[in-house]
């Protein structure tokens, strides 16, 4: 499970528009995105690997406590 805040958290802080983080994740729309975001659908792996890259998101703790929230 996606933790919300901090990945919203991390998309502010980046001033990325969320339409170019879809399509340079490979997802179609900010639609599909946001779906995502907020565990309405799930992240494949190589979306998370995108998305750490592009939002530098660096350290395995921080990966963890986005990404596979409890």
């Amino acid at each position: 499970m996606t933790n919300t805040e901090l990945l919203n958290k991390r998309i502010e802080a980046s001033g990325y528009k969320r339409s170019y983080i879809a399509k340079a994740i490979g997802l179609k729309s900010a639609y599909g995105l946001s779906k995502k975001i907020n565990n309405e659908t799930e992240f494949k792996a190589t979306e998370i690997n995108a998305l750490c890259e592009l939002l530098n998101i660096n350290s395995l703790e921080e990966k963890e406590a986005i990404f596979f929230a409890i």
